[in-house]
């Protein structure tokens, strides 16, 4: 693991430091009070603090979610968070903390692929970066992201395995946010940018499709949990048109919550009906918020 990302890294158990582990243990990072986490064959470190209560995106939403964003139909998100986050790197490096501004460390919560992550630190070449999440088929390709990025299990809801004011920026993207944690690990001067779907976002497919509805309210929700740790800077919407087949319609609905709530057979029978090429809105919140 680069030592930048390690330096920064804490154990969950008992927050001391972490190493790589010597004396017969290969693969390991270990704390000084011998508590130890393994560094999966695939890449990342294992830094959950007992067992996690859910198991995160399953193997076949992973896939889906990787061929959907390579094809390119989420770039828009990908480009205004490296613009976000190169305007907060730059804010960093005038701040009067020159240990956490000299090589930023970028923190995706919930980073799935770590494709976000990954556009990120393409903008940021001083920066390196770390993907949490809890499912291990995402931290899988996290892991790969990115030469200069680290992928780790963890538990966003739970205490962050990193240093306080150790993170530069902090990605939320369609993740949960634990806005005391996200407070703690930031850098007084870093920023957290927060990507929510917009009430429009693929308006055209939630009632043909019988999809999960975007919360009218989900604006106010978000800056009612975060609001007592965080400042708002900016928050625009991005929005754009995508001209899908009805295969690549299959693979949106697949990656997303919708998936665990959608009967397969219904689906396919509705899908089967959709006139080609499907116009989608993709329509996303893009919040950018810095520590109180």
């Amino acid at each position: 693991m680069d030592p930048r990302i390690l330096d920064r890294l804490r154990c969950p158990v008992c927050g001391e430091p972490l190493a790589e582990a010597t004396a017969g243990t290969t693969g390991a990072l270990r704390c000084p009070r011998r508590h130890s986490f393994d560094i999966a064959r695939q890449g990342y470190v294992n830094l959950l603090a007992g067992r996690a209560p859910h198991v995160g995106d399953s193997a076949e939403m992973v896939a889906a979610r990787a061929d959907f964003l390579a094809a390119g139909h989420y770039d828009l998100i990908s480009a205004a968070l490296s613009a976000a986050a190169a305007e907060a790197a730059n804010r960093l490096h005038a701040s009067p903390t020159p240990d956490v501004g000299a090589y930023p460390l970028v923190v995706d919560a919930g980073a799935g692929t770590g494709r976000y992550l990954g556009a990120v630190l393409a903008a940021l070449p001083d920066a390196v970066g770390l993907a949490l999440d809890v499912s291990k088929p995402a931290l899988r390709r996290a892991a790969r992201a990115h030469p200069r990025a680290a992928a780790a299990l963890a538990d966003t809801w739970q205490r962050l395995p990193l240093a306080d004011a150790s993170t530069a920026v902090l990605l939320n993207v369609f993740a949960p946010r634990n806005g005391p944690e996200f407070h703690r690990v930031l850098d007084p001067a870093g920023a957290l940018l927060v990507v929510t779907p917009d009430t429009d976002h693929l308006a055209e497919l939630v009632g043909v499709l019988d999809l999960l509805r975007v919360d009218p309210d989900k604006a106010d929700r978000v800056a009612a949990s975060l609001g007592g740790h965080f400042t708002s800077v900016s928050s625009a919407v991005h929005r754009t048109e995508l001209a899908l087949t009805r295969p690549e319609v299959a693979t949106l609905i697949g990656m997303g919550p919708s998936a665990w709530h959608t009967d397969p057979a219904a689906l396919a029978t509705r899908l089967a009906a959709l006139p080609e090429p499907v116009r989608v809105t993709v329509a996303v919140r893009l919040d950018v918020l810095r520590p109180r």
